[in-house]
């Protein structure tokens, strides 16, 4: 008999953020402040403490910290100055390639934020869609080849 998928015992509380490795922090920022994300901070993060939680040695970075306007999703945008940051190559890898691939975020206006966002490079991957009669869908490659999937509810 296959094992319960849930013991019945709660240890998981929340996702509390996800993490983007980037180049520029200053324009990852931009852009996701511009997409409505509210900064919450920005600082130098270095230390044996931070050495053991990642497994890298003399790590150095700086780290921004962005919240969704309801204050329930979190964004950390990190740029390492040591060890310098590794590229996977894959700042133009389509959609379907292993791993994780974007981020999506419910939006009021989907045309208005795409026009925004153009503004900081961002370029749509495919077509916007309508979805039945539920949802307007696209996606977008930002800054260092992020993928930002946008969904405007329809009413």
């Amino acid at each position: 008999m296959p094992e319960p998928l849930c013991s019945g015992a709660m240890t998981l509380q929340r996702m509390d953020n996800v993490l983007i490795v980037v180049n520029d922090l200053d324009a990852a920022i931009a852009f996701f402040v511009e997409l409505g994300m509210e900064l919450e901070g920005k600082s130098p993060v270095e230390g044996r403490w931070v050495d053991r939680v990642i497994g890298l040695d003399d790590a150095r970075q700086d780290v921004a910290m962005l919240r969704t306007p309801d204050g329930h999703g979190r964004l950390e945008l990190t740029q390492f100055h040591t060890p310098a940051a590794v590229s996977a190559g894959l700042d133009t890898a389509p959609v379907n390639t292993l791993g994780i691939r974007r981020i999506m975020f419910a939006v009021d206006d989907i045309e208005d934020v795409i026009a925004r966002l153009r503004l900081h490079g961002a370029e749509l991957v495919g077509e916007v869609a309508r979805f039945e009669d539920s949802y307007l869908l696209c996606y977008v490659r930002g800054p260092e080849g992020i993928i930002v999937g946008l969904a405007e509810q329809l009413s």
